[in-house]
């Protein structure tokens, strides 16, 4: 690049920063302008709900009302104005796009934006001011209800993966909503149970998420969590919430509680709550008359401010986020007008789903099938045919369509005999409660077995639903099992037909006692509107796998550190729940105690074959400001073309602190043809490598030996380095 041409660049970026900061400036001027105009009723009815989905504007000042929906892999249908029913519109159906456990299990950042972006634009075009998701809270246990709608067990893999999309939502105007802050990692007692974890375990495990979202992504809201930390509700909290979030971390978003998660007038006030909603509600179905009057936001907080109880400056300074984020959204005059359902999305969708899915076994090639083949596949599982965008408590969505697992098998294997039988049900979807099925469990086993004889191979497509005490909001997992008689089945079965590979439709772990029976494994998800699409685009081949898991699979429940430690761990004794296992969450666990896992965290198996080799780093020996730069070819030593995640994870010998064994610092996918090679660089800055030090209160960067691990999952390593901090 000549002289000329960065001089250029230097002063055009420098006009644009320029004219940002003129923005800004303007922006906060109006701001104040308005907050001048307002009479403090109207400013403390901007700071709690009108209905169940908005709040209030300011009609006579032309100040719009803000409108939110759920989100994270989807915006919501349209719901009533004081109930949690459905509107029954006719113009809100959208694209499903898949649940957050595929996104992360892509470790696809570019993708994750291009997800961010189909969202954005879906959530703009139904006008929809505040998008409720990401969600990032840490897979902790495999029973947590909402794990599915989370991005996984690691936390600079979910702060990877959470920063594109954010800024692709809110390039159409739309605010993300980082949500459930913070350690809300069960659903068992959420509205109450006081989580106690150390500060490091909370620095190092469950807010770097978070904070990615509000430093890196910019992100314009951030949802409280129901539960309490150290005796204080997270939704107005004074740690959390002033220390850190709109202290430390300098968040000048809103900050609007979960719905119903706020418990005090003066908490509220005082600990960084901005937009109230959802209280005096259970949830999901329930409310009293006049509540929005009643909301600790509402009345009881005007009589304070007129009391002289609580300063002025409290309101003004919520309203002036309410404003900021206005101004970015709904009062923006420049923002998009948005699109729905159109074909991009379709393929963003497909692309993910695909992307994401998980190829954990595959004996003597048992995937993919032979796509022009006349066999006879039995296909055997209810959630072949059972819709995965309805249930699962707020994040259900109002899909324009939905190509279930079967219909996409079918569409793309036209030259075989494709049978179905449902082998198993689980009842209809219900929030809150378990509506047992109707259909006689002995008869719809007896059928499977029957179609398995006639079939020369046996998928069997299994899982959990969405539905309550499987995968869905509201309550946990009660057992590790597969549930409806799945496992039985499995063995009935294999029984009569061997060549059986099994599609695990899930977004939690699951006890395989079958695993090794079995020729071969795929971990699905819940992949929206294009699932059975990008299902069959695995199974034909057409797409090589490539999905990683997010999360550690244990052999049994208690190999898990949230149940080694007992029921104080997990789930609590009703009131409090301790941490125990520290920082070794997941395959830190797994590593540091020599546990062997069923799966390890990042693995995940491809139609092709791939070496890692040369690799290095640029020096040995470096200060604490600088970057490591790791390098490695990788080739593609198969004859197909496929991607490979490869994977940096560092850890710190004879340290002066407990550190778990290896940690992931860096990740890089790489898609390569048969028999092609590339060159691969990843960078770590070496402040990426500090430890939460609760002697100083702050980040501490230890000097002496570190070893670099690279490898395609944190058991595969393929190549250890050595280098030292001075």
């Amino acid at each position: 690049m000549n002289r000329k041409l960065i001089a250029g660049v230097i002063l055009t970026l420098f006009f644009i920063n320029a004219t940002h900061a003129q923005r800004v400036v303007d922006m906060e001027k109006k701001i104040d302008e308005i907050i001048s105009q307002l009479t403090l009723e109207e400013k403390v009815s901007m700071c709690h709900a009108q209905s169940k989905f908005s709040s209030p504007g300011v009609s006579r000042l032309g100040i719009p009302e803000i409108w939110m929906s759920d989100g994270p892999h989807g915006v919501r249908g349209e719901i009533n104005w004081d109930n949690w029913g459905y509107a029954d519109w006719t113009n809100d159906y959208i694209t499903a796009f898949p649940a957050l456990t595929a996104l992360a299990a892509s470790f696809n950042h570019e993708l994750s934006h291009e997800y961010g972006i189909a969202l954005g634009e879906e959530a703009r075009y139904r006008k929809k001011d505040i998008l409720l998701g990401p969600g990032v809270n840490i897979y902790r246990t495999p029973l947590n209800g909402r794990n599915f709608e989370y991005m996984g067990e690691d936390p600079f893999l979910a702060s990877t993966m959470v920063v594109p999309y954010i800024k692709g939502v809110q390039e159409n105007g739309v605010a993300a909503c980082v949500k459930h802050f913070a350690l809300n990692n069960q659903e068992e007692w959420r509205g109450h149970i006081n989580v106690n974890v150390s500060d490091r375990a909370l620095y190092e495990i469950y807010l770097p998420a978070f904070k990615a979202a509000v430093e890196e992504a910019e992100v314009w809201s951030v949802m409280g969590a129901y539960n309490q930390f150290r005796g204080q509700h997270t939704s107005h909290h004074e740690i959390l919430v002033n220390e850190i979030l709109k202290g430390k971390w300098g968040f000048d978003g809103v900050l609007i509680t979960d719905w119903g998660s706020a418990h005090d007038t003066k908490e509220a006030a005082h600990n960084g709550l901005d937009i109230e909603m959802g209280t005096w509600t259970n949830g999901l179905t329930a409310s009293i008359d006049l509540a929005y009057d009643q909301y600790f936001l509402a009345n009881p907080f005007l009589e304070m401010l007129k009391s002289g109880e609580i300063e002025e400056a409290v309101v003004d300074d919520k309203v002036r986020r309410i404003l900021r984020l206005m101004f970015r959204t709904n009062m923006n005059t420049e923002r998009p007008l948005g699109r729905m359902n159109n074909v991009e999305h379709t393929n963003v969708a497909r692309k993910v789903a695909a992307d994401g899915i998980v190829l954990l076994k595959n004996e003597n090639d048992f995937f993919p099938f032979d796509a022009e083949s006349a066999v006879t596949i039995a296909v055997i599982g209810e959630n072949a045919t059972r819709s995965m965008t309805i249930g699962g408590g707020s994040s259900e969505l109002k899909a324009k369509y939905e190509i279930s697992l079967l219909e996409g098998i079918q569409k793309r294997f036209t030259n075989a005999n494709i049978l179905h039988s449902m082998g198993y049900a689980s009842g209809p979807s219900a929030y809150g409660r378990e509506i047992p099925s109707d259909l006689d469990a002995d008869s719809l086993m007896t059928a499977a077995v029957e179609t398995a004889k006639k079939a020369d191979i046996v998928l069997f497509i299994c899982g959990l639903n969405k539905n309550h005490y499987q995968d869905c909001e509201g309550g946990d997992r009660q057992y590790f099992n597969l549930p409806f008689g799945q496992n039985e089945l499995i063995d009935k079965l294999l029984e009569i037909n061997s060549n059986l590979g099994v599609v695990l439709v899930s977004g939690n772990a699951v006890d395989m006692p079958w695993l090794n029976k079995i020729k071969g494994l795929i971990q699905s998800w819940y992949n929206g509107s294009e699932a059975g699409n990008a299902l069959a685009d695995i199974l034909s081949g057409d797409v090589n796998p490539s999905g990683k898991l997010p999360y550690s699979y244990p052999v049994k429940l208690n190999d898990n550190a949230a149940h080694y430690f007992g029921e104080l761990s997990y789930p609590g004794d009703s009131i409090n729940q301790y941490y125990k296992e520290d920082i070794l969450v997941g395959y830190r666990w797994h590593d540091t105690k020599t546990i062997k896992p069923l799966f390890a965290f990042g693995y995940g198996l491809s139609y092709t074959s791939f070496d890692i080799k040369n690799a290095g780093a640029n020096k040995k020996v470096y200060t604490a400001e600088e970057t490591v730069k790791i390098s490695c070819i990788v080739e593609n030593t198969g004859d197909t073309k496929g991607a490979e995640v490869i994977q940096v994870y560092v850890g710190k010998p004879k340290s002066k602190v407990d550190r778990a064994v290896k940690e992931l610092k860096g990740f890089d996918k790489i898609y390569l043809n048969a028999g092609e090679s590339q060159k691969v660089e990843i960078e770590i800055p070496l402040s990426k490598l500090a430890f939460y030090d609760e002697t100083i209160s702050d980040w501490n960067i230890e000097k002496g030996d570190y070893k670099i691990y690279l490898g395609n999952a944190s058991n595969k390593i393929a190549k250890e380095l050595k280098i030292k901090v001075e």
